[in-house]
């Protein structure tokens, strides 16, 4: 685990690439957050997590890292003691997390029960075309354990993914205010509640029509499986639904919840402190 840290003092914020081996673009958002140093207004810690999978290009060593959280120190796997000691690292901080899918080009972040109220007050500063509450299935993940906001920033790979996550990271950091600027959207984030995964059987062939985020209505095909049609019972939203991103599943139906921000939510919206 790689840490650098912005401005003198002790941090309470902190910005996160490489829990995946295989998702670089939030280590060349930290990496060049690290080479431009900014003159912060307040310290932020810089981490690249696991170096040892990104060395070898792969999501994980032994155990995903982010599944395993809190983590041991005295763990068997890599991951289970990485998780433990990225944990002590960001104690007292509140953290952005970077990330990128198989399934999305744009931007949304990953939220819990845990971190919906600072995901009100945050999520409205950054670029995002949605924020999903994913509290049914968070277990062993990041944001249960930290005042952390998760974000897929695009298209695993692509240079695309990697010019969202710097885009974020300033954001982010303008914020809670480390950087200068920073002022949220009047239109608010769109905020969706998963329900339930989306089941795929062994087969030759994955095809999906549905676009994430569109409602896919109520007898509507919604994938494919060696050519026979799927189709939907009742309306739902698609999310981090693929034909390959996923062993034994899709990806994820949803419901939309709301907002986070925007004007329903108020013409008095305060920048957002970090938790003390």
């Amino acid at each position: 685990m790689r840490i650098e840290q912005l401005g003198d003092g002790e941090p309470e914020i902190a910005v996160v690439g490489g829990i995946h081996g295989d998702e670089p673009c939030g280590v060349r958002a930290v990496e060049q957050l690290i080479e431009r140093d900014p003159d912060v207004e307040r310290p932020v810690k810089c981490i690249v997590a696991n170096e040892e999978a990104l060395a070898a290009d792969t999501r994980y060593v032994e155990a995903d890292l982010n599944r395993v959280f809190p983590g041991d120190p005295d763990g068997d796997t890599h991951e289970e003691r990485l998780a433990a000691a990225l944990l002590a690292e960001l104690k007292g901080c509140t953290t952005l997390s970077m990330h990128s899918t198989q399934s999305y080009t744009g931007t949304f972040a990953v939220l819990a029960e845990e971190t919906m109220a600072l995901a009100q007050s945050i999520c409205p500063y950054l670029t995002l075309d949605a924020a999903v509450d994913t509290s049914a299935f968070t277990e062993g993940r990041l944001i249960e354990h930290e005042p952390v906001i998760e974000v897929e920033c695009g298209y695993q790979g692509s240079a695309g993914a990697t010019e969202h996550a710097s885009m974020i990271a300033e954001e982010f950091l303008a914020a809670l205010g480390a950087l200068p600027g920073g002022e949220p959207h009047d239109e608010g984030v769109p905020l969706y509640r998963l329900t339930h995964l989306i089941p795929k059987g062994a087969a030759d062939a994955y095809d999906v029509p549905a676009t994430n985020f569109e409602r896919v209505a109520a007898g509507e095909t919604y994938a494919t499986i060696d050519g026979e049609e799927l189709v939907a019972d009742e309306p739902f939203y698609p999310v981090l639904m693929s034909p390959n991103g996923y062993e034994n599943e899709f990806g994820y139906a949803a419901e939309l919840d709301g907002r986070l921000g925007g004007s329903a939510a108020g013409d008095e919206r305060d920048r957002p402190e970090t938790p003390r």
